[in-house]
Formats: C-alpha cells, structure tokens, sequence
C-alpha cells in the first residue's frame, strides 16, 4: 500500500519536520563551511568536506535528520531496512542558478529535470538512498575519519579548529572574474579580512598567492576598526562570524545580564588603516549579485564588538561540545561498522 501511495502521490511533503532552530544550525554549517559545487552557481557542503577540513564534528547535526529520513523513505516504499545512505549534503542554489538532476549513466534513476532561482540562496539538504551496499555513503566516510583518527581525540588543543581545502574550490568563476566564497561572506556582513599586523598589505602579482593570505592568521575588520581577536585562518574567522549571526539574540541577552561583569568594547579593537585590509581578487558587485545581500540582514540588536567577543567563547564551547561528542561516538561506529547518532542518556548508561 505504501508503494501504491508513493506512485501515486510522488511527492511527499512532511509540515515541520525539521525544527527551525535545527534548520538554523544547518545553514551555519553550509555558510561557514561550503565550497563551489558541481555545476554553476551551485556550493555544497558534504560530510566527506566536513571530515577533510578538519570539522567533522559539524557533521553529528546531520545524524539525526539522516535518520529519521531513512525511515521515513523505507516506511513509504515497504523497504523497512534495506536502504543505505548514499549521499548526504546541504546545497545552495544561487541567482541564475539551474536547479534539477543531471542523468548519469551510471544511475539512470536521475533524470535531468530543472528550474532556476529567481533571487538570493536556496539552501537544500539533499540526500540520496540506495539498495546497493557498494554505495553506502557509512563506509567510505568511517575510512576519513579512521585516515584522521588523530585529530579527533578530545585531548589535543583546540583540535576543532577548520583547516582550508584547497583555493580553488572556494573560488566562484563567473564571465572571467569571480570571488572567493569566504571573502564574499564576510563581505555581505559587512566585514573584512586583515592583517594581523600593521605591515601594510599589497595585492601580490598573483592572483593564487594573494589568496593563500586566507590560509595564514588574519584579523576581522568592520569600518574604521579591527577586531583584536587573532584567527587561524579565513574558515576559522568566517565560522565564529556565522556564529555569531545565527545566536545574535542569545548572546546579546547573555551580554546584557553581564553588562556590568564586561570590559570595554574598546578593548576588543583597533583602529584600521587602508593598508591593514588584505587585497584579495574578489568581485564584491558579483559577489552580491549572486549571492543577493537581502539574506545576510543584521541580527535584530545593534552591533559591538562585545556582541563578537561572546560569539568567540560560544563557538569555542560549542565545537568543543561535539568534539566531545563525536570521541564519545567513534567506539560505537567503529564496531558497527556504521555512522548513527547515540543519544547521550544511552551512551552515558553504557558507560556506567
């Protein structure tokens, strides 16, 4: 009767589904974290570039919905535990953007079928089952995170901190020019990447290595000022800023119950000259146009740099939470040979 159900109703929609807060969380991760996609004007953010960024703890969000899909889809089609998950991601469709399926030789269930944005960013967590256990999405991702075992024991310092893939899968080409998504984010924030010095900064005689200036400790800068806080590196400052984005009314209620326990906000900066701003090739014009500037308002407060300074400590307690976390996890997925979410109550009555 469910097979019948889903040929006849072949799309299925499920109201709330998804909790709004879970759904900010989500597009934290994409907008901090996503590289260009597979075809134009497309970025996505899978777990596999999660766990090659040194951030697979972003991926422990993604568990659960991976989950609670699974069943739905294996309820609807009479196939009770015997899909896999082959694919998982969250991808963005910008202005000018096709949105559909390619047809792959390989997979002929994916037909070509496409409609384009109109305007700003659709953002699509999109995930992919199959029957076929050689295509169990579980086994090459165990592989990653068992190639970089290393990184996730809770012991080492500061082990959450975001390692940049290569340049060229941040650089969004468009009519020979184009920008570098973790500029053009920062960008439509209204912030800037800067030096952490006051060494006056040059556009270099080429293009890539101007762009390598991400990978290296830089400053955030905002108007004439500059956030004294020093950052590993573009994807590290880029996280805490979307942090800083997603939880604006928390931490500035936080903020305004500690007011009188909080230093200066002028201690937070320092001034900004024109040659502190690192000169990098990033079309900000284009930036806007694709990305459309009306999906990064500013948080409902006004900003400070306290407001930034209280976003530092909550993205440092929150990726230090799912380090935690997924160390806690590894045991279990390792002996199951799978990727599940464990609940922490049961987790924490086996270990008793």
């Amino acid at each position: 009767m469910a097979a019948m159900a889903a040929a006849d109703h072949p799309r299925i929609l499920l109201h709330r589904f998804l909790s709004l807060e879970l759904c900010k969380e989500l597009e934290f991760v994409h907008r901090s974290c996503c590289s260009v996609g597979y075809r134009p004007s497309v970025f996505s953010t899978t777990l596999s570039h999660l766990i090659a960024t040194n951030c697979a703890h972003l991926i422990l969000p993604f568990l659960p919905i991976r989950e609670r899909i699974k069943e739905k889809v294996e309820e609807l089609f009479g196939c009770e535990f015997e899909l896999f998950v082959e694919f998982t991601g969250l991808i963005s469709w910008c202005r000018g953007a096709c949105i559909g399926w390619h047809h792959d030789d390989n997979r002929p269930y994916l037909k070509q079928r496409d409609f384009a944005v109109m305007d700003g960013e659709r953002l699509t967590l999109t995930l992919w089952f199959t029957r076929n256990s050689a295509h169990d999405e579980d086994a090459k991702l165990m592989a990653l995170l068992s190639q970089a075992a290393e990184n996730y024991k809770f012991d080492k310092r500061e082990c959450y901190l975001p390692s940049p893939a290569s340049d060229n899968m941040y650089w969004f080409s468009h009519d020979q020019s184009g920008f570098d998504i973790r500029c053009a984010r920062v960008h439509l924030l209204g912030y800037s990447f800067c030096s952490t010095s006051d060494v006056k900064c040059t556009t270099s005689a080429s293009s890539n290595d101007s762009l390598e200036l991400l990978n290296e400790p830089l400053r955030l800068g905002r108007g004439d000022e500059i956030f004294v806080k020093e950052f590993v590196n573009s994807l590290h400052a880029l996280q805490v800023l979307q942090f800083y984005y997603w939880k604006a009314p928390e931490l500035e209620k936080s903020r305004r119950e500690t007011a009188g326990d909080m230093e200066s906000s002028r201690s937070s900066i320092l001034r900004k000259s024109s040659d502190m701003e690192l000169k990098l090739p990033c079309n900000h014009e284009l930036a806007e146009t694709i990305l459309g500037a009306i999906y990064y308002k500013e948080p409902e407060t006004i900003f400070d740099w306290d407001g930034l300074s209280a976003a530092v400590a909550g993205w440092e307690n929150y990726s230090t939470k799912l380090r935690r976390d997924l160390s806690s996890f590894m045991p279990y997925w390792l002996s199951n040979e799978t990727i599940f979410y464990v609940n922490p109550l049961e987790l924490q009555i086996c270990k008793e």
